[in-house]
C-alpha cells in the first residue's frame, strides 16, 4: 500500500516524459489533420501544449542528473538533425528556414550549461546565451525553449521562482506575440499552462530507466513524424 500512495502523491519524469510525447503526437495530428482556422483546430490543441513545458523542464532536470554534460549535448544535436528534414516535410515548411523543436531543447542545455559555468566571465555566458537564442530562431519554440530551459535550471529547487519566469516568459514572448501575429486561432497557446500541475507533481523521481528507453524517446520524435508524414501522403492519394 505503501508504494502505491508513494506513486499517487508525485509523478516521476518517465512518467511527465510519456505524457510529452503522447500530446506531442495528438497536437501534430491535429495540426495537420483538423483545420487551423476553426474552432476545433483550437480546442484540439490547447492539450498539446504541455509537451514543449514539459521538454524543457526535463532537459534543465536532465542537466542537474547527467554524468557526461558533453554527450547529453551531442545526444540532442544529434537528433536535431535526424529530425530535421520529417518535421519539415510533414509541416510543409521550407528545409533552410525551419527545423525541429530539439534543435532548441540542444541550445537550451548549452546555455544553461554555460550559465552554470563558475569559471566563465560573465560576458562570455552572456554572448553565448544571445547565440543561443538567435540561432533557435528557426526551431519550434524558437528562443522561448532556450529561455525556458534557461530558468527552470537556474531557479532549480525554488518552484514559485521557476513557475513565475515560465509564465511571464510564456506570455510576454509566445503567446502575446502569437496572437498578435496570427489571430485568435492562436488562443490555444494558452494551453501551456496545463503544464504547471503536471511540474507540481514532480519531486525529482526518476522513474523507469534503461538505455533502451533513453535513446528510445529521442527516437520517437523523428519516427512519429515520418509515420504520420506516410498517413498523410495515403489520405492525400
Amino acid at each position: 500500500m505503501q508504494g502505491i500512495s508513494e506513486i499517487q502523491k508525485d509523478l516521476s519524469s518517465y512518467t511527465l516524459k510519456n505524457l510529452a510525447i503522447f500530446a506531442m503526437f495528438f497536437d501534430h495530428i491535429f495540426a495537420v489533420f483538423v483545420p487551423q482556422d476553426s474552432i476545433e483546430g483550437v480546442v484540439l490543441r490547447i492539450a498539446g501544449r504541455v509537451a514543449a513545458p514539459i521538454m524543457c523542464y526535463m532537459i534543465a532536470e536532465g542537466y542537474h542528473y547527467t554524468s557526461d554534460l558533453k554527450k547529453y549535448i551531442w545526444r540532442l544535436i544529434l537528433f536535431a538533425a535526424v529530425s530535421h528534414f520529417p518535421y519539415v516535410w510533414y509541416f510543409g515548411l521550407p528545409w533552410w528556414q525551419a527545423t525541429s523543436v530539439i534543435w532548441g531543447l540542444a541550445l537550451g542545455l548549452v546555455a544553461l550549461a554555460a550559465a552554470k559555468r563558475e569559471d566563465w566571465s560573465l560576458p562570455l555566458k552572456a554572448t553565448i546565451f544571445l547565440a543561443c537564442c538567435l540561432l533557435a530562431v528557426p526551431a519550434d519554440w524558437n528562443y522561448v525553449a532556450v529561455l525556458w530551459i534557461l530558468f527552470f535550471g537556474l531557479f532549480r529547487g525554488q518552484t514559485e521562482k521557476q513557475l513565475l519566469s515560465f509564465a511571464i516568459i510564456g506570455i510576454l514572448f509566445h503567446i502575446i506575440p502569437s496572437i498578435n501575429e496570427i489571430g485568435w486561432t492562436q488562443s490555444y497557446q494558452v494551453g501551456i499552462f496545463l503544464a504547471v500541475p503536471l511540474l507540481l507533481f514532480y519531486k525529482g523521481r526518476q522513474g523507469k530507466k534503461s538505455n533502451m528507453m533513453k535513446w528510445g524517446f529521442y527516437a520517437f520524435y523523428p519516427f512519429h513524424l515520418l509515420l504520420l508524414e506516410l498517413v498523410k501522403m495515403i489520405v492525400s492519394a
